[in-house]
């Protein structure tokens, strides 16, 4: 698989595990978004990989799922 790929693949298995911590929680994007002072359309993106993620932003989300930011990349490759 080409690289790039592989970099798409990651960052589209992450945003799947924000998601599924934000549903696991009950919260809506504008309820995250409000939590951790991010834009929810930004965090729609993250959540669906088509954005690369700035570590600050990841810690940020991990912040306002009120989970450790390790928990984001809890996932299989």
């Amino acid at each position: 698989m080409p690289q790039n790929s592989n970099k798409i693949e990651f960052q589209i298995l992450f945003g799947q595990q924000i998601k599924k911590i934000r549903m696991r929680k009950g919260l809506s994007l504008r309820q995250l978004s409000q939590r951790c002072d991010l834009d929810f359309s930004d965090i729609g993106k993250y959540e669906r990989g088509e954005v690369n993620i700035q570590l600050s932003t990841v810690h940020e989300l991990a912040e306002g799922l009120g989970v450790n930011p390790r928990d984001l990349f809890d996932f299989d490759l």
